[in-house]
């Protein structure tokens, strides 16, 4: 099957990831030490209130989960609560997840979910979560709190009784209104909202790795995170940049997400610890359930074709951070870095390393092994050409991803303060 998704992407990549190719070891000589990162400005009002959302683990059944417990900025703002499995652990004792934890960071940047219709080419893109069913970072920050497997709340009406118990209860009367939590649909939409704000600081997105630094002149890179650029950015080896956008060549670091948000299948392998895929017939189809309906085309989309072509994909999450991240991919699979590295060089010149003694992929059904991409480097390699990075370029390239880890932060600046009950009154304005 023809890989629709990902077609468009290579016609456009190529020109800029070889511009990116010739220009990157052009940037000025730049001082050896990276700069020291910014202290972050001081939260509003809406801020501080989101972030004592993020941060309250009375807010799940039973109390003890919170959405820093799978979103830890010390690994990279994805984590999983404690499990080792690969998938994130609930509220609940013994309970997973079916997913790995994804990152919210950067994730201001994510458009809301559409198909996108290009050179006659389609391709599904954009929105939260790993298969793209939430439109907004307001939307995504309240699904965990109603998931069974996660903060396990019954309703949204529970969840805003507790808000309205809690310490910060007047931040909310003073943003939103000294009636707000009358009215609980209302009140359980401006949670997410304040989330949403929180997760849209610059804690979330600084922009202060040493890939950063490099591309604006004030650090340098070591031969072998040089090195593994190259191999990134090579559309004819790595060829990472045609889905991890990147720009070495700009100043403005919103050109290197190191995510095109399109959605892509490539073959992961099974977690055989997930405890769902102890069912042989079950599979995690990705943008085609089973956390989400199957999206329904848009009138833009060709006749041709149809939403199977899109089952088993994921959405491609940003690398920035990666580095930091205890577990890969979907379903947690891969537990280093390296090991997604090789995946990538070797799935072609070696399946059996990944799926065992048939060499077929066992993590999708026989009727969407198709969809799986088989058109671009370094996936349409032979299989008799061998791997497509040697051991030691695997190494560059790990060292190349190490640079975009952002640098931890000074101490925040000062947050708005929790008004007092008299203060309901009189609410101060938000910045």
């Amino acid at each position: 099957m023809k890989h629709l998704f990902s077609t468009a992407a290579l016609r456009i990549a190529p020109a800029m990831v070889l511009l990116c190719a010739s220009a990157f070891a052009a940037v000025p000589p730049s001082p050896p030490a990276s700069a020291a990162p910014t202290a972050p400005a001081p939260l509003s009002r809406l801020e501080t209130l989101g972030k004592n959302l993020f941060d309250d683990r009375a807010l799940s059944e039973p109390a003890g989960t919170a959405c820093v417990s799978c979103h830890l900025p010390t690994t990279g703002w994805a984590d999983n609560h404690g499990s080792a499995v690969g998938v994130s652990a609930g509220s609940r004792a013994g309970v997973l997840g079916l997913r790995n934890a994804l990152t919210n960071g950067y994730s201001s940047f994510i458009p809301p979910f559409s198909f996108r219709v290009k050179d006659g080419e389609t391709d599904p893109l954009g929105g939260h979560f790993w298969d793209g069913r939430a439109n907004t970072l307001a939307e995504q920050a309240l699904g965990p709190f109603l998931a069974a497997r996660e903060m396990n709340n019954p309703d949204s009406a529970s969840v805003v009784r507790k808000v309205a118990a809690s310490s910060y209860a007047n931040l909310m009367r003073a943003e939103f209104g000294a009636g707000i939590f009358n009215t609980p649909d209302l009140a359980f939409q401006k949670i997410g909202e304040a989330i949403a704000a929180f997760e849209g600081t610059t804690g979330f997105q600084p922009f202060s790795s040493r890939y950063d630094d490099y591309v604006l002149g004030k650090a340098t890179l070591a031969d072998n995170e040089l090195r593994g650029m190259k191999l990134f950015i090579d559309p004819a080896r790595g060829n990472c940049a045609s889905c991890h956008s990147m720009n070495p060549t700009s100043k403005n670091p919103r050109d290197s997400l190191f995510t095109d948000f399109a959605f892509y299948a490539t073959g992961v392998p099974r977690n055989s610890a997930i405890p769902d895929n102890a069912n042989p017939s079950f599979f995690d189809l990705g943008l085609c359930g089973p956390a989400r309906s199957r999206p329904a085309l848009t009138a833009n989309v060709p006749a041709t074709v149809t939403v199977e072509q899109f089952c088993g994909t994921f959405r491609i999450a940003t690398l920035r951070n990666v580095a930091l991240r205890k577990a890969f991919m979907h379903n947690g699979v891969f537990k280093s870095l390296r090991e997604v590295v090789s995946f990538y060089a070797t799935r072609n010149s070696n399946p059996q390393r990944w799926y065992g003694p048939t060499g077929v992929p066992n993590d999708l059904p026989q009727a969407y092994l198709g969809n799986i991409v088989h058109d671009r480097v370094p996936f349409n390699r032979p299989r008799a050409a061998g791997p497509a990075l040697s051991e030691s370029e695997i190494d560059d390239v790990v060292a190349f991803l190490g640079t975009l880890s952002d640098k931890a932060p000074p101490a925040p600046g000062p947050t708005a303060p929790a008004p007092a009950s008299s203060a309901i009154l009189n609410p101060f304005s938000p910045r």
